[in-house]
Protein backbone atom coordinates (compact mmCIF):
# COMPACT_ATOMS: atom_id res chain seq x y z
CA UNK A 1 0.00 0.00 0.00
CA UNK A 2 1.01 3.59 -0.52
CA UNK A 3 0.80 6.09 2.36
CA UNK A 4 0.51 9.75 1.36
CA UNK A 5 1.29 12.38 4.00
CA UNK A 6 -0.92 15.48 4.15
CA UNK A 7 -0.10 18.97 5.35
CA UNK A 8 -1.19 17.94 8.88
CA UNK A 9 0.85 15.48 10.95
CA UNK A 10 -0.90 12.14 11.46
CA UNK A 11 -3.55 12.72 8.78
CA UNK A 12 -2.79 10.42 5.85
CA UNK A 13 -4.30 9.06 2.66
CA UNK A 14 -3.84 5.35 2.05
CA UNK A 15 -3.92 3.76 -1.38
CA UNK A 16 -4.10 -0.03 -1.01
CA UNK A 17 -2.63 -2.43 -3.52
CA UNK A 18 -5.44 -3.64 -5.77
CA UNK A 19 -5.06 -6.86 -7.74
CA UNK A 20 -7.46 -7.10 -10.65
CA UNK A 21 -8.14 -9.12 -13.76
CA UNK A 22 -11.09 -9.88 -16.04
CA UNK A 23 -12.94 -11.50 -13.10
CA UNK A 24 -12.78 -8.47 -10.82
CA UNK A 25 -10.37 -7.37 -8.10
CA UNK A 26 -9.00 -8.14 -4.63
CA UNK A 27 -7.59 -5.79 -2.00
CA UNK A 28 -6.83 -5.82 1.71
CA UNK A 29 -9.01 -3.08 3.17
CA UNK A 30 -7.20 -3.38 6.50
CA UNK A 31 -4.18 -5.23 7.87
CA UNK A 32 -3.20 -4.41 11.44
CA UNK A 33 0.47 -5.19 10.77
CA UNK A 34 0.68 -3.04 7.62
CA UNK A 35 -1.13 -0.12 9.20
CA UNK A 36 1.04 -0.30 12.33
CA UNK A 37 4.12 -0.23 10.09
CA UNK A 38 2.63 2.84 8.40
CA UNK A 39 2.36 4.60 11.79
CA UNK A 40 -1.34 3.97 12.50
CA UNK A 41 -1.01 2.22 15.84
CA UNK A 42 -4.52 2.71 17.25
CA UNK A 43 -6.78 -0.26 17.84
CA UNK A 44 -10.09 -0.12 15.99
CA UNK A 45 -13.11 -1.18 18.05
CA UNK A 46 -16.14 -0.33 15.92
CA UNK A 47 -17.09 -0.31 12.22
CA UNK A 48 -19.81 2.00 10.87
CA UNK A 49 -21.44 2.45 7.49
CA UNK A 50 -23.77 5.09 6.07
CA UNK A 51 -25.46 5.80 2.77
CA UNK A 52 -25.71 9.37 1.47
CA UNK A 53 -27.32 10.64 -1.70
CA UNK A 54 -25.46 13.12 -3.89
CA UNK A 55 -25.28 16.52 -2.19
CA UNK A 56 -25.56 15.27 1.40
CA UNK A 57 -23.12 16.95 3.78
CA UNK A 58 -22.39 15.30 7.12
CA UNK A 59 -20.32 17.07 9.78
CA UNK A 60 -18.19 18.51 11.05
CA UNK A 61 -18.34 16.08 13.99
CA UNK A 62 -15.98 15.01 16.77
CA UNK A 63 -15.94 13.24 20.12
CA UNK A 64 -14.33 14.89 23.16
CA UNK A 65 -11.80 13.08 25.36
CA UNK A 66 -11.83 10.52 26.82
CA UNK A 67 -14.09 9.32 23.99
CA UNK A 68 -12.15 10.90 21.10
CA UNK A 69 -12.22 8.77 17.96
CA UNK A 70 -9.69 8.11 15.27
CA UNK A 71 -11.33 7.06 12.01
CA UNK A 72 -10.16 5.08 9.01
CA UNK A 73 -12.65 6.14 6.33
CA UNK A 74 -13.40 4.99 2.79
CA UNK A 75 -16.26 4.69 0.34
CA UNK A 76 -17.35 1.32 -1.01
CA UNK A 77 -19.65 2.96 -3.56
CA UNK A 78 -19.52 6.47 -4.98
CA UNK A 79 -17.30 9.43 -4.25
CA UNK A 80 -17.06 11.96 -1.39
CA UNK A 81 -14.99 14.97 -0.47
CA UNK A 82 -13.71 14.14 3.00
CA UNK A 83 -12.62 16.94 5.36
CA UNK A 84 -10.62 16.79 8.61
CA UNK A 85 -10.00 19.79 10.91
CA UNK A 86 -7.20 19.67 13.48
CA UNK A 87 -8.66 20.37 16.95
CA UNK A 88 -5.56 19.30 18.91
CA UNK A 89 -4.85 22.46 20.96
CA UNK A 90 -1.10 21.77 21.25
CA UNK A 91 -0.70 21.09 17.52
CA UNK A 92 1.13 23.57 15.28
CA UNK A 93 -1.70 23.00 12.78
CA UNK A 94 -4.57 23.63 15.26
CA UNK A 95 -7.54 25.02 13.33
CA UNK A 96 -6.20 23.95 9.94
CA UNK A 97 -7.96 21.49 7.66
CA UNK A 98 -7.06 19.13 4.86
CA UNK A 99 -9.15 17.08 2.48
CA UNK A 100 -9.17 13.95 0.39
CA UNK A 101 -11.49 12.79 -2.36
CA UNK A 102 -12.46 9.24 -1.47
CA UNK A 103 -13.40 7.30 -4.57
CA UNK A 104 -14.73 3.74 -4.68
CA UNK A 105 -12.94 3.25 -8.01
CA UNK A 106 -9.58 4.13 -6.38
CA UNK A 107 -10.34 2.24 -3.13
CA UNK A 108 -8.40 4.92 -1.23
CA UNK A 109 -8.78 5.62 2.49
CA UNK A 110 -8.24 8.58 4.78
CA UNK A 111 -6.95 8.15 8.32
CA UNK A 112 -8.27 10.85 10.65
CA UNK A 113 -6.56 10.63 14.07
CA UNK A 114 -8.28 11.34 17.40
CA UNK A 115 -8.53 15.08 18.03
CA UNK A 116 -9.99 16.06 14.65
CA UNK A 117 -13.41 17.22 13.51
CA UNK A 118 -14.56 15.25 10.49
CA UNK A 119 -17.14 15.62 7.77
CA UNK A 120 -17.84 14.83 4.15
CA UNK A 121 -19.82 15.94 1.12
CA UNK A 122 -21.27 13.19 -1.10
CA UNK A 123 -20.24 14.02 -4.68
CA UNK A 124 -22.26 11.00 -5.86
CA UNK A 125 -24.66 8.61 -4.15
CA UNK A 126 -22.20 6.96 -1.77
CA UNK A 127 -21.79 4.22 0.80
CA UNK A 128 -19.33 5.49 3.41
CA UNK A 129 -17.56 2.97 5.65
CA UNK A 130 -15.31 3.69 8.60
CA UNK A 131 -13.46 2.04 11.43
CA UNK A 132 -13.34 3.86 14.80
CA UNK A 133 -10.81 3.70 17.62
CA UNK A 134 -13.49 4.39 20.23
CA UNK A 135 -17.22 3.82 20.51
CA UNK A 136 -19.74 6.63 20.15
CA UNK A 137 -20.66 8.51 23.33
CA UNK A 138 -23.58 10.96 23.11
CA UNK A 139 -22.32 13.13 26.00
CA UNK A 140 -18.92 13.53 24.29
CA UNK A 141 -20.24 14.50 20.86
CA UNK A 142 -19.52 17.90 19.41
CA UNK A 143 -19.40 19.70 16.12
CA UNK A 144 -18.51 22.83 14.17
CA UNK A 145 -20.62 24.34 11.41
CA UNK A 146 -19.44 23.25 7.95
CA UNK A 147 -19.32 26.79 6.51
CA UNK A 148 -17.43 28.44 9.37
CA UNK A 149 -15.84 31.68 8.11
CA UNK A 150 -12.67 31.30 10.18
CA UNK A 151 -11.96 27.75 8.98
CA UNK A 152 -12.86 28.80 5.41
CA UNK A 153 -13.09 25.21 4.14
CA UNK A 154 -13.03 24.84 0.37
CA UNK A 155 -15.68 22.19 -0.26
CA UNK A 156 -14.70 22.37 -3.94
CA UNK A 157 -18.12 21.72 -5.43
CA UNK A 158 -21.21 23.56 -6.62
CA UNK A 159 -23.12 21.11 -4.40
CA UNK A 160 -22.05 23.16 -1.38
CA UNK A 161 -24.29 26.05 -2.50
CA UNK A 162 -27.35 24.14 -1.23
CA UNK A 163 -26.14 21.07 0.65
CA UNK A 164 -28.55 18.50 1.99
CA UNK A 165 -27.75 18.77 5.69
CA UNK A 166 -29.45 17.54 8.87
CA UNK A 167 -31.27 19.96 11.15
CA UNK A 168 -28.77 19.03 13.88
CA UNK A 169 -25.79 19.95 11.68
CA UNK A 170 -27.38 23.25 10.56
CA UNK A 171 -27.13 24.62 14.11
CA UNK A 172 -23.60 23.51 15.01
CA UNK A 173 -21.49 26.26 16.60
CA UNK A 174 -18.78 28.24 14.88
CA UNK A 175 -15.09 27.53 15.40
CA UNK A 176 -14.85 30.68 17.55
CA UNK A 177 -17.72 29.45 19.75
CA UNK A 178 -16.06 26.02 19.99
CA UNK A 179 -12.77 27.60 21.11
CA UNK A 180 -14.54 29.78 23.69
CA UNK A 181 -16.49 26.82 25.10
CA UNK A 182 -13.29 24.75 25.34
CA UNK A 183 -11.30 27.63 26.91
CA UNK A 184 -8.89 27.82 23.95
Amino acid sequence: MKVIETSIAGLVEIQPDVFGDARGYFLESYSEEKYMNAGIKEKFVQDNQSFSTKGVLRGLHFQRDPHAQGKLVRVVMGKVLDIAVDLRPDSSTFGQWDSCILDAQKHNQFYVPPGFAHGFLALEDSIFSYKCTNGYNKEAEGGIIYNDPELNIDWGSDLIQQPNISDKDKILPTFAAYKAAEGL
